[in-house]
C-alpha cells in the first residue's frame, strides 16, 4: 500500500514537471517569436546611414559606429588594370574598420575606388574586357584579403568631363554597364556593390544606362551635395533638400528624375555633407543677402571647423530657406557666403528618405563631424523615431 502510494506521488510529479517543462518551453517560443517580430519591425522601419570614411585608423573610435549600417573606406585606387590599397597605413585602417564590427555586428564595410581626382585611368581601364575583368577579380581578392563586405565606385566621371584633364568618352557610358556587370558575375550574391553617382542634371542624363546597370547594384549613393561647387560663379545651395525657382538642382530633383525613368527609390542614397562650402560674392552685389549671387569659390571647411554662434560673433548671420529646407549664413562686410547642411536640414533630409521609402542616406565624409557628433546624431535621432 505504501509503496504504491509512493508510486502514485512519483508519477504526478513527473505529469507537473512535464506540464512545467511544457509551459516554459511554450513561454520559450512565445518569447522568441516577439523577439523576432521586435526585430523584424526595428529594421523594417531602419533606413540605410551610410558613411564614407577618409579618416586614419584610429581617429574612427571616437564616433559612434553604432548608428551606422555602413562605413565606406575612401579611397582605393587603380594599379594598372586592378583595385589597389595604396599603402601599409591605408591597409591598417581598412582592418580596423572591419574589427568595429565588434562594436556594430551589422555594419558592412565598403571599399571605394576614385573619389574626386582619384580616377584618372578609368575611363581608359574599363573600356576594354581585360581590365573590366583584372579590376573585378581583383576587387573580389581585396574583400576576401581584407575581409570586407563590398565595392563602392566612385568614378567622376563616366562619358562627362570631371576632375581637369582626366579623359573621357562618350563610350564610358556602356562601358559602365559591362563594368558593373563584370562585377556582379566575379562578386556573385555574397558581395554588395554600390556606385557614387552625381546628383547633378548633367551626370543623371548623360553618365549612366540607368535600366541596365541598377539590376546588378545594391544602391546607388547620390552625391546630392557640391551642387553648387569649385566651379560655381554664383551662389546658391549646394546641398538643397527642395529646388527653387534660382536652382533647379537639388535632393528632390534628382530622387524624382529616377523615379521617372524606372530607377527603383529602394535602391536610392540621398547625399549630406558635413562641411561648409564659402564663396567671395562680388564686390559690387548688395541684395538676398549673398544668394544667388556672382561669386568665386573660396574654399571648404569642415563641420568641426564650422561653428554657426562663432561665425555669428565674427559678423555672419544665419538664414534658413524655406523651399530648399537648406541654411546658409552671409557676411555682409567681408562678402563672404557660406552653404552647408546642419541639424535641422539633416532632420528633414532623413525624414525625407523615410517618407519616400528611399533606402537611405549617406553622408561625405565622418570625419567631418564634430566631437559631439552633431550631424550623425540628427540622422540617427529621425531614423529611429
Amino acid at each position: 500500500m505504501i509503496q504504491e502510494e509512493i508510486l502514485k506521488r512519483i508519477h504526478m510529479n513527473h505529469k507537473k514537471r512535464q506540464f512545467m517543462q511544457k509551459q516554459i518551453f511554450l513561454l520559450f517560443i512565445a518569447f522568441q517569436l516577439f523577439s523576432m517580430n521586435t526585430f523584424t519591425q526595428f529594421h523594417k522601419n531602419k533606413i540605410s546611414v551610410i558613411a564614407y570614411y577618409a579618416g586614419d585608423a584610429k581617429s574612427v573610435d571616437e564616433y559612434p559606429i553604432e548608428k551606422l549600417t555602413h562605413i565606406i573606406y575612401s579611397f582605393c585606387h587603380l594599379k594598372g588594370n586592378e583595385l589597389a590599397v595604396d599603402n601599409d597605413d591605408d591597409a591598417e585602417t581598412i582592418r580596423h574598420l572591419v574589427s568595429l564590427k565588434k562594436r556594430n555586428p551589422s555594419l558592412k564595410v565598403i571599399l571605394s575606388l576614385g573619389g574626386w581626382g582619384g580616377c584618372k585611368t578609368c575611363s581608359e581601364v574599363f573600356s576594354t574586357e581585360e581590365g573590366r575583368k583584372e579590376f573585378a577579380q581583383s576587387a573580389k581578392d581585396l574583400c576576401e584579403k581584407y575581409k570586407t563586405d563590398g565595392i563602392d565606385l566612385d568614378w567622376e566621371y563616366p562619358a562627362i568631363e570631371g576632375y581637369p584633364g582626366h579623359q573621357y568618352l562618350p563610350e564610358d557610358k556602356h562601358n559602365f554597364t559591362l563594368l558593373i556587370q563584370a562585377l556582379r558575375t566575379t562578386l556573385g550574391d555574397k558581395y554588395e556593390i554600390s556606385f557614387a553617382a552625381g546628383g547633378f542634371t548633367k551626370f543623371l542624363t548623360q553618365s549612366i544606362e540607368w535600366n541596365a546597370v541598377m539590376p546588378f547594384v545594391d544602391r546607388v549613393n547620390l552625391m546630392t551635395y557640391d551642387l553648387i561647387n569649385g566651379y560655381s560663379t554664383v551662389t546658391g545651395h549646394h546641398t538643397p533638400l527642395y529646388s527653387t525657382p534660382e536652382q533647379i538642382e537639388s535632393t528632390n530633383h534628382a530622387v524624382k528624375y529616377l523615379d521617372s525613368i524606372g530607377v527603383s527609390k529602394n535602391k536610392m542614397v540621398i547625399g549630406a555633407a558635413f562641411y561648409t562650402r564659402i564663396f567671395a560674392v562680388d564686390s559690387n552685389s548688395t541684395s538676398n543677402n549673398g544668394l544667388y549671387q556672382p561669386c568665386k569659390f573660396e574654399k571648404g571647411v569642415s563641420h568641426k571647423q564650422f561653428n554657426v554662434k562663432a561665425w555669428e560673433a565674427q559678423g555672419f548671420t544665419y538664414y534658413w530657406d524655406d523651399t530648399a529646407k537648406a541654411p546658409y549664413m552671409y557676411n555682409p562686410e567681408t562678402k563672404r557666403f557660406c552653404t552647408f547642411d546642419d541639424e535641422r536640414s539633416l532632420a528633414l533630409k532623413t525624414k525625407y528618405a523615410i517618407d519616400q521609402k528611399l533606402d537611405g542616406i549617406m553622408f561625405w565624409q565622418l570625419a567631418d563631424d564634430n566631437a559631439d557628433h552633431d550631424l550623425l546624431n540628427a540622422i540617427d535621432k529621425v531614423a529611429h523615431q
